[in-house]
């Protein structure tokens, strides 16, 4: 983007902007306590400062468009609004990737802070008047101008994001409507915020005296809670602290034989937001969903899911829900011819905090395989290279380590990403372990954006378990998927060769934006890639043995029916918050609205069990109510469908066939949103995508 007025001072250019250090990164050790690896005061002051300059900067870029005499054109209006706002994305960038890769309660609060600023700028910006009046003379001469398909989806999309936004509301209803948004972006910061101190405040200590209670757990998993007491700020005394990251959950989860430790971290994990504490967000979600449905209303629509989805590949709630019932036709009784051999073989009936037990009990009689067993075969620093390999295989682009960058954190390591011919595509920075003030997950985010002047900064972040005593990280199989998948969502950014930032990359619908994740999701499932990119014995430096790996790919892809509508269930979850009419609310009573909602979706009710706990699922769903994915969330099914899809291409014409890869990268990968989503996968696939190459892959009859 280029600056339409007078560069901003030199705290702000310098440090964001226009950085003086190796491809532009982020000088973090200039803001940054590298020593201690804590944001400071000197942190506070530079990110208040700095977003004050930004939000300045850009309301003076926006009154330099408005202030024009000149008539409105492409070029004087549409483009420069489209290259406006490049302070903003690079202070925005390196603060709230800091926020949840590395927050403190300072930085929490500052955020609450930058909520309101941007929520008003952006209210400010879309409700302005004068902007919205040259934006709409441009559109309303659209066909006189005969632009290109690329400049005429961005006005088009310049004009809808303003008319979606209020722009064309009057008196009353514009002032609330811009009440509506100052106050969902408070509640969505509260809401995110309420659920990482939750997770956060939550611990199990197990002392040492009751260690065979462990029995099963991965020893890497034990060191690192063992640790974790030793070093707690709170005495304990002797024994094992397991908290509410991604590895201790999976590890009793899925190998604590002791089933009342499992039933105590089901509890904590599933009572995340849902507490008798100040982080409780029960009410949160009932407001957010309220007013969410009375903005759709102001503009028009009959409830927010149809507002959000008018522009998406799957384009009405009736599109969604066709293809959530659909998938539970064909997978539901799967799932419970699964559920039914657990039982047997379990000899009881399982609970919810026994399934993920007896699941991988289950693949490791079946399949001859134990999840920890495979770990020696993934040590971390191969994973690394195999999955970047895959990569070169495909595109022809290499990764190097970028010493001369600056990171926020010791554990962090910057690549440089080149083209074939050389050419630099951008940073990849790696950041893969839990830490206190990093949330859980695993995700990738823009650090810097690309713009006509900038290639991409990427954040690639995971939540492995860290080495311990000398020992490199090893992962699972499920961990090595995980990666894959936000690999996929790396090379979206780094690859893309956009005309306009706010095209590019990542930046396309949410029903879109999956496909390159799940895709690369694939490569997991082919046994040459695993024995020769992937795998190699952290001592004997040997590949998984094939017996193993045939095996290993068969385990991975149990159990399919469950795992299948776990996910509808989260995608008619979100479909129910989202499309409550005029006049209706959510009752006080959510986990009894859940459980209706998912009648004939659920594969056992609980309602005979008063004793079961009463999980409530939307206080805890950040994907939803705090990250970008509302009435989404059917997006990762939708986009599993299209990567399935997509990759029979491979399958038919080569797994790394350069014809494929080709036309994959500049179809899909490097056009961003230039162009509607299903045009795009058109022009890659031939046709318009089915669910046939997913159900086939998962063994599902489609009758």
């Amino acid at each position: 983007m280029t600056a339409n007025t007078p560069q901003a001072t030199a705290l702000l250019s310098d440090l964001f902007t226009a950085p003086e250090t190796p491809y532009g990164s982020f000088p973090f050790d200039q803001f940054f306590d590298l020593s201690s690896a804590t944001a400071t005061e000197q942190t506070m002051e530079t990110f208040r400062t700095a977003m004050q300059e930004a939000i300045t900067l850009h309301r003076a870029e926006i009154d330099a468009i408005t202030a024009q005499r000149e008539p409105a054109t492409f070029d004087n209006t549409i483009r420069r609004f489209e290259e406006s706002g490049e302070a903003l994305e690079a202070v925005t960038g390196a603060f709230y990737n800091l926020l949840s890769a590395y927050s403190c309660p300072e930085m929490m609060q500052l955020s609450e802070t930058f909520s309101d600023w941007l929520s008003k700028l952006s209210t400010d910006t879309l409700l302005n008047e004068v902007l919205f009046a040259r934006i709409r003379s441009v559109y309303d001469q659209r066909e006189e101008l005969h632009l290109d398909e690329i400049d005429l989806r961005l006005l088009t999309e310049s004009y809808e994001g303003f008319a979606d936004n209020g722009a064309l509301l009057v008196g009353a209803e514009r002032e609330r409507f811009r009440e509506i948004n100052e106050q969902l972006s408070q509640l969505t910061t509260r809401f995110a915020q309420n659920k990482l101190c939750d997770e956060e405040s939550w611990t199990l200590f197990v002392p040492a005296d009751e260690s065979d209670r462990l029995r099963g757990l991965p020893q890497q998993i034990l060191d690192d809670a063992k640790e974790k007491a030793r070093t707690a700020s709170e005495a304990h005394g002797e024994g094992y602290l397991f908290d509410l990251s991604a590895p201790h959950v999976g590890a009793i989860m899925k190998h604590c034989a002791d089933r009342e430790l499992r039933y105590k971290m089901y509890l904590g994990r599933g009572s995340v937001g849902n507490r008798d504490n100040a982080q409780n967000n029960r009410q949160i979600v009932c407001q957010i969903a309220t007013l969410r449905g009375e903005l759709a209303r102001l503009l028009g629509h009959p409830n927010y899911a149809t507002y959000r989805l008018k522009h998406r590949m799957c384009n009405s709630p009736e599109h969604v829900e066709q293809l959530l019932d659909d998938l539970t036709k064909y997978y539901r009784q799967t799932a419970l011819d699964e559920l039914d051999e657990l039982d047997r073989e379990a000899g009881f009936e399982l609970e919810s905090w026994d399934l993920s037990y007896y699941m991988e009990r289950h693949s490791e009689q079946t399949f001859g395989v134990k999840e920890e067993e495979l770990r020696p075969y993934f040590p971390l620093s191969q994973v690394i290279s195999g999955v970047f390999a895959i990569a070169t295989r495909l595109y022809g682009i290499t990764f190097a380590p970028a010493e001369e960058v600056t990171v926020y954190h010791p554990d962090v390591r910057p690549y440089q990403v080149l083209d074939r011919d050389g050419a630099h595509l951008g940073l990849l920075y790696l950041d893969f372990f839990p830490r206190k003030g990093k949330r859980s997950g695993a995700w990738m985010n823009n650090l810097r954006e690309w713009t006509p002047t900038q290639r991409p900064h990427i954040l690639l972040v995971m939540n492995f378990t860290p080495p311990t005593a000398g020992k490199e990280a090893m992962l699972t199989l499920s961990e090595v998927h995980t990666l894959l998948h936000e690999f996929g969502h790396s090379l979206h950014g780094l690859l893309t060769q956009t005309r306009y930032s706010s095209m590019s990359g990542t930046n396309v619908e949410r029903d879109f934006v999956e496909l390159p994740s799940q895709f690369m999701e694939n490569y997991l499932l082919q046994p040459e890639v695993v024995t020769e990119l992937l795998s190699k014995h952290y001592q004997t430096g040997e590949p998984l043995p094939a017996k193993l790996l045939n095996k290993a790919i068969q385990a991975t892809q149990y159990p399919v029916g469950y795992s299948t509508i776990r996910q509808v269930i989260f995608g008619k979850l979100d479909m129910a918050y989202h499309t409550l009419a005029e006049g209706e609310s959510l009752p006080d009573d959510l986990y009894t609205y859940e459980r209706e909602t998912l009648r004939g979706t659920t594969l056992r009710d609980r309602e005979r069990d008063p004793q079961h706990p009463k999980h409530i699922v939307a206080t805890a769903f950040s994907h939803i109510f705090a990250g970008g994915y509302a009435a989404g969330y059917y997006g990762y099914k939708w986009s599993e469908m299209l990567a399935t899809d997509a990759f029979e291409r491979f399958s038919k014409e080569g797994i790394f066939s350069p014809t494929v890869a080709s036309d994959f990268r500049h179809q899909i990968l490097e056009r961003g949103d230039e162009l509607d989503p299903m045009e795009l996968y058109v022009r890659f696939r031939g046709r318009k995508p089915t669910l046939a190459a997913m159900l086939k892959r998962d063994g599902i009859t489609a009758n």
